[in-house]
């Protein structure tokens, strides 16, 4: 059993492992300087990461109306490799009131950093950088922080009643800031609600946080909370402020109202008879327990690793070695790299080391009819081989007895799977994940099918790795990776989750396998999290697991 644990924690240094540490980071800037005298920038930061020379965008931030001086809400979460250099850019964009997108902003400078620096220093300040790399007298801060185990987010619901008035034709126009005060004194902007207009006793939208963002997991540490009216010249006014602890806002986990008087220090010296400037009340606190890939793996849940091959004719002919096919003695082909490489670490977490492997796209004996999910070791009622290597053996042996055909359709294999993790869904119990590895050398013909079949398998516990093989142009597959867009069925309806991965081998052909597995096995964790926490399942105790289950060595 410890085996499962140590590979669980140790694997390519992906899953939560020793060397992984997922790290915070919040954003500042200084000194930003006007478009023009009339108006104020709207500014919005870009983090992007770079990968193999090209930069991707990671996340950005909220967009701050009028301001030059911004201090964003926003959290950057990202993992932290110390064995890599991971290069961050930064970039500084002014967005139009009226489009949120990047084609109408005026890029406004840039800085480059890698992670570790920010790690090592924990606080980097650098000035952005315009075109042309010349330095303005605009700055970015970044800071950084580790996120501790405590993945417990807590939901908060805030409502004011009374707020002083300080508009002269309309009433306050109030909005809420929460600071969390740290160690040294300085306070980090934990949360910031929207605008409620003209209205003195707003009700602002509830908001998730985590715990370790509120309060560093320390739940008597101070947090200030500062109420204003918003100004569209970004010169908010200060209705007034308030202290209190998350010990103290726990006391509303029990259904009750928690309130707490706003007060503007300067009205409390100059006026007599100053009581406050209103009133602000937490109608709802929910703490909402997060739990982490390990824990589900921990727990006893397993990773159900199903392989399929395609075997359509345009492989070419095993015997011929320009086949995508060919068995060479010294040299496995692609299928058999991709294979392996995915395979040895999903065995990993699968106690009993079977995989079921089927083939789709060849006429198989004995009547020598086309199909779409056979067993490539023929037996229909027990398609599981033993072990990765098991499977290589099934696939070579194979070959030599089946016709390669065609079309190419996915849609039936991944129904099969479907339908073996609706079974496990039923249970309600965090037991069995499933990951379907499909290897196919083109484009496939049931598209529509296949994005029907993938939008109902977002419903259950299970995800679709398809490793694109040989040198055809994939470019209509990646529709099915979620990440450029939602996929959606023929009938228009969405995936409830991004299950999908597809990644060209061609892009690893000179790289190592366990470059591949990282690539795409790199979701897999937060898909497995995403489905039971989505469903409010729990991971499994271990003393449960451990009675209920026995492992192979």
């Amino acid at each position: 059993m410890s085996n499962i644990y140590e590979s669980a924690a140790n694997t390519l240094g992906l899953f939560n492992s020793p060397c992984l540490t997922k790290v915070e980071l919040r954003v500042a800037c200084k000194g930003i300087s006007d478009r023009d005298a009339l108006s104020k920038p709207d500014p919005c930061v870009i983090l992007k990461m770079q990968s193999h020379g090209q930069w991707f965008e990671v996340d950005r931030t909220e967009v701050i109306r009028s301001s030059i001086n911004p201090v964003f809400s926003k959290v950057f979460t990202v993992d932290f490799y110390f064995e890599e250099v991971q290069r961050l850019r930064y970039e500084l964009h002014d967005i139009s009131s009226n489009h949120n997108g990047l084609k109408e902003a005026d890029f406004l400078g840039a800085m480059e950093c890698t992670l570790g620096q920010i790690v090592s220093q924990r606080k980097l300040s650098k000035a952005l950088l315009k075109q042309g790399n010349t330095a303005g007298k605009s700055s970015i801060t970044v800071t950084a922080e580790e996120l501790s185990g405590n993945d417990d987010y807590v939901e908060l619901s805030f409502s004011a009643r009374k707020l002083d008035d300080k508009d002269f034709f309309s009433k306050s126009d109030p909005f809420l800031e929460i600071f969390r005060i740290n160690d040294d004194g300085t306070g980090s902007l934990v949360h910031r609600t929207e605008t409620v207009m003209n209205n003195l006793s707003p009700v602002w939208k509830s908001f998730k946080v985590s715990l370790n963002t509120l309060c560093s997991g320390d739940h008597d540490r101070e947090l200030k909370c500062t109420v204003w009216d918003w100004d569209s010249n970004g010169k908010h006014d200060f209705i007034g402020e308030f202290q209190t602890t998350f010990k103290d806002m726990k006391a509303a986990l029990d259904g009750r109202q928690i309130q707490w008087e706003c007060i503007n220090p300067k009205y409390q010296v100059k006026k007599k008879n100053y009581r406050n400037s209103g009133v602000v009340i937490l109608n709802h606190c929910k703490i909402i327990k997060m739990h982490s890939f390990l824990d589900y793996i921990m727990g006893g849940c397993q990773i159900q690793f199903t392989v399929a091959i395609d075997f359509t004719a345009s492989n070419g002919d095993p015997r011929n070695s320009c086949s995508l096919h060919y068995i060479h003695p010294y040299q496995p082909n692609e299928y058999l790299k991709a294979l392996v490489a995915v395979g040895e670490i999903c065995q990993d977490y699968d106690s009993d080391k079977m995989f079921p492997a089927f083939g789709f796209g060849a006429q198989i004996p004995p009547d020598f009819k086309v199909s779409h999910d056979f067993a490539v070791n023929f037996d229909e009622d027990n398609p599981e081989c033993a072990g990765i290597q098991g499977v290589v053996e099934a696939y070579q042996n194979c070959l030599p007895k089946i016709q390669l055909y065609g079309p190419t359709n996915i849609a039936p294999i991944i129904q099969k799977v479907a339908s073996s993790a609706s079974e496990e869904m039923h249970t309600k119990e965090a037991m069995e994940y499933f990951i379907l590895l499909i290897l196919t050398d083109g484009v496939i013909t049931d598209m529509a099918d296949t994005r029907e079949a993938i939008v109902h398998a977002s419903h259950l516990p299970m995800s679709v790795i398809i490793v694109g093989v040989g040198n055809a142009d994939f470019s209509d597959m990646q529709m099915l990776d979620g990440d450029d867009g939602i996929l959606r069925s023929p009938k228009g309806e969405p995936v409830l989750r991004d299950i999908v991965q597809f990644v060209p081998f061609r892009q690893f052909k000179h790289a190592s396998p366990a470059a591949l597995a990282k690539s795409v096995l790199a979701e897999v964790p937060n898909q497995v999290v995403d489905y039971y926490n989505g469903k409010g399942i729990k991971p499994k105790c271990l003393s449960d697991f451990e009675s209920s289950r026995t492992f192979s060595p």
